[in-house]
């Protein structure tokens, strides 16, 4: 089904599964991006869900859609990469919505990973930041510091290492480096003080982040205490993605995914599919979410709360972590 087809088909919508954030600008950001994608899909109906601290919640705009006549769904998880919250989380929310509807097809796109329009769309934020400066100073005298979220899933964190690695071949850095906001080291002030001993002139810090935040403002925070110990050394702030128009584009090309079976995750290094090294034991874990608790103020989870046990409903989960069965799930499929 084309996207044409679509806009026009009042029954399906699509809802933008967010993160959400106890920083203000970081929410108000994001419901610009969301006001972007509604007006690029127009007239096709458009809603946005929070997994914690903003509302409205995934499972109350999962409702509000299907009030307002929706019986297909396309959740798309506005996550850079795969880690707990579209692995387990989202899908916990929509598995739970899904076993009380079942008039309704859910379809879960994949996360929006390294794609080429990404990468290019983090290019142009980094030469945003040099042009910025009236150094002159060359990008071969340059080094580039990549800043991840940083999570417990190792596949998820090594997307940022690639990143890294593709931005320095592709805009002729001299160097490139990686840090994390946090759960995983190197975190960025430890980074930035050992690339000071690198012999570059500048250091660029580029937030590999879709939205503002408390880490965004943590790593430029590092960024500038950094610029105070190591004065001899430029030190730039790139900015993050936010709503760059290749970003919608990617958006876009993942809800055409769904429709031709191609919202494939990753799972062949995903720790709950195999014993990846380092992380036996959490293969085959069970997939519950845990944001329950940081609900925003008056986002009660109705139908979808289980007096916390488990989401075992009877139905095929979009992420399934145990072995037994076969790897093509209507909703989400996996290579």
């Amino acid at each position: 089904m084309t996207l044409e087809k679509k806009a026009g088909d009042p029954q399906t919508a699509v809802l933008l599964c967010g993160h959400g954030s106890r920083d203000t600008d970081g929410v108000a950001e994001f419901e610009t991006f969301y006001q972007a994608v509604t007006a690029r899909l127009a007239p096709m109906p458009v809603d946005r869900g929070y997994l914690e601290f903003a509302a409205p919640n995934i499972g109350t705009s999962l409702d509000t859609l299907y009030d307002q006549g929706a019986r297909k769904i396309i959740a798309l998880p506005i996550m850079l990469f795969a880690a707990g919250h579209v692995k387990n989380d989202i899908p916990s929310e929509l598995n739970s919505f899904a076993a009380v509807r079942p008039d309704v097809a859910v379809e879960f796109a994949r996360e929006l990973a390294l794609e080429p329009k990404l990468i290019a769309a983090a290019g142009a934020r980094i030469a945003e930041a040099e042009a910025k400066s009236a150094s002159g100073i060359a990008r071969a005298d340059s080094l580039l510091l990549v800043v991840g979220r940083g999570t417990n899933d190792p596949d998820a964190n090594g997307n940022i290492s690639k990143l890294a690695r593709m931005l320095w071949e592709g805009l002729g850095y001299g160097w490139a480096e990686v840090a994390f906001s946090g759960v995983t080291d190197p975190k960025v002030g430890a980074a930035l003080d050992r690339a000071a001993k690198l012999g570059f002139k500048r250091i660029v810090v580029f937030p590999y982040f879709l939205f503002t935040g408390v880490l965004v403002k943590r790593v430029y925070t590092a960024a500038d205490e950094a610029a105070l110990r190591h004065p001899e050394i430029e030190i730039l702030k790139a900015d993050y993605l936010k709503d760059h128009p290749l970003v919608i584009e990617t958006i876009v090309e993942r809800m055409g995914e769904t429709d031709i079976g191609m919202n494939v995750m990753n799972c062949r290094l995903c720790k709950y599919r195999e014993q990846v090294l380092g992380y036996e034991a959490a293969a085959g874990q069970a997939q519950v979410g845990h944001h329950h608790h940081v609900r925003a103020p008056g986002e009660a989870h109705d139908h979808h709360e289980h007096d916390g046990h488990g989401h075992d409903h009877g139905h095929e989960h979009p992420h399934d972590h145990t072995h037994d069965h076969d790897h093509a799930h209507p909703q989400e499929r996996h290579r």
